[in-house]
């Protein structure tokens, strides 16, 4: 795959295609605004800081792609994600989570991306500090005596291997031993072995301060604190090396790593590509409940007061440092079922110029979701089977069968979107899924469209069924 600097908005849609079916318009919309990120970057100086993101609201029923496309985007982007439920965050004085904690989450999220990059950046020199450290339990380097630095003694201790080359002194020999391991440790000869490491003992207690808005950050502050005055404490432990071998590369990679660039870049990255996906803002909107009712929906107007700040560029202060949201894209999603975009509040209206209507999923589209994406639901299936041994194939009937019914009941229970194939997938499957292995073990099984129809042809046809089991 190219890099994302490279990609065009119609590769950029090339690519969701592989992962997504339809919704043409939203790969559209995410594929422009990623690109003007790219185009941003490249701008003049003087104009760069002015050129805001055009947020977009994607709007339509459940299990119509809408996380997933934002997910892939991100991912494709190699971006700093997070997905968050609107109705997760209360307004400012309410017992709850502030709306300031989704830029501190993204951070650290940013955090632990760019410390893992870095890692596998400096792995092979990790895997060099993890030989020497195995090696160091198997074969202990020699302790040089005290004082044995003077030159009368390191003459005295050379004599014999200078004057009788069939005399080696202890440190050969003890070098030559720790390259007989090192080939014996290479080759895999030493993996079932067992030897003692000192491993981190289990984490410190963790605290959570929820209140009126900076009590959370308080809390943090006051559990990092905490966590850096308490002593780092250790404990033996008995392992393969084989199994050492992880535990200590993750260790050495650690410790490779530039805490402060790896800090400062997450924060460049979370400031200039970050992505914030806001699910059920059609939630917090105002809709039939009105205004001025009490209970629940107090404080719906207030959080979306306190994302306002939010969306249109503020400074979150987090506990790596002040992060800046001008160029944060945000994609929020709803259903918009009872509540309508309008109802949201004019200004926060404002800063989502953008807005997707999605397309609800027909048979044709179900069919496409079953057979054409890479990670498509029947190519799972046949990858978890054939780990038992057993080949799963799905002729092209059973597929047209399968899309057929989750159309039906989406129409005539409720539309849950393309959710609807597991449930009818994992129905038809379950008997297979149980026998496998300890009555079918081997061999060859075709799900065919009579299979399909055995299995949940009845369940189909019966309403008041299709309404608890699918």
């Amino acid at each position: 795959m190219k890099s994302i600097d490279s990609l065009t908005p119609s590769q950029i849609v090339a690519e969701l295609d592989k992962y997504i079916i339809g919704q043409g318009n939203a790969k559209k919309a995410v594929a422009i605004a990623l690109r003007n990120r790219w185009r941003r970057m490249m701008s003049d100086d003087a104009i760069r800081d002015d050129i805001m993101p055009n947020n977009i609201i994607l709007i339509g029923p459940t299990g119509v792609g809408k996380t997933e496309i934002a997910r892939r985007l991100a991912r494709l982007a190699r971006a700093p994600f997070i997905k968050v439920e609107a109705t997760k965050y209360t307004e400012v004085g309410y017992v709850g989570r502030d709306v300031e904690s989704i830029i501190r989450d993204l951070t650290d999220l940013s955090i632990t991306m760019v410390k893992t990059e870095m890692q596998e950046r400096v792995k092979d020199k990790a895997a060099e500090n993890v030989e020497e450290r195995i090696l160091d339990l198997l074969i202990p380097p020699l302790k040089k005596p005290a004082g044995f630095g003077t030159s009368t003694q390191r003459l005295s201790s050379s004599t014999d291997s200078e004057f009788n080359p069939n005399v080696a002194s202890d440190e050969e020999l003890n070098e030559r031993t720790r390259e007989k391991f090192r080939e014996k440790l290479r080759k895999g000869e030493l993996d079932d072995r067992t030897i003692e490491l000192d491993v981190k003992a289990g984490g410190n207690p963790t605290m959570q301060i929820f209140g009126p808005a900076g009590m959370e950050e308080l809390g943090m502050n006051i559990q990092d604190m905490l966590g850096n005055l308490a002593p780092k404490k250790t404990k033996k432990k008995s392992v393969k090396i084989k199994d050492a071998r992880t535990l200590l590369l993750a260790e050495e990679a650690e410790k490779l790593v530039d805490n402060d660039a790896a800090v400062q870049e997450a924060l460049e990255r979370v400031q200039t590509s970050g992505i914030v996906f806001i699910d059920e803002i059609d939630k917090v909107a105002g809709g039939i409940s009105g205004s001025g009712q009490g209970g629940p929906d107090v404080s719906r107007q207030g959080v979306q007061r306190d994302l306002l700040p939010i969306v249109e560029g503020s400074s979150v202060s987090t506990k790596y440092g002040l992060v800046k949201t001008d160029h944060i894209l945000f994609i929020a999603s709803g259903a918009f079922h009872v509540s309508k975009p309008s109802d949201l509040i004019p200004e926060l209206q404002g800063r989502f110029p953008i807005r997707v209507e999605m397309d609800s999923l027909n048979e044709e589209d179900f069919y496409n979701i079953l057979t054409v994406p890479k990670n498509a639901l029947t190519k799972q299936y046949e990858a978890m089977l054939a780990s038992e041994g057993v080949t799963l194939t799905f002729n092209n009937e059973a597929i047209r069968e399968v899309a057929k019914l989750a159309a039906e009941v989406n129409s005539s229970v409720e539309n849950i979107g393309a959710r609807r194939l597991h449930t009818i997938l994992t129905t038809i499957l379950e008997e297979l899924l149980f026998l496998v292995p300890d009555d079918i073990h081997e061999g060859t099984i075709l799900i065919d469209k009579d299979y399909v129809t055995k299995q949940i042809g009845s369940i189909v046809k019966d309403r008041d069924l299709s309404q608890y089991i699918l």
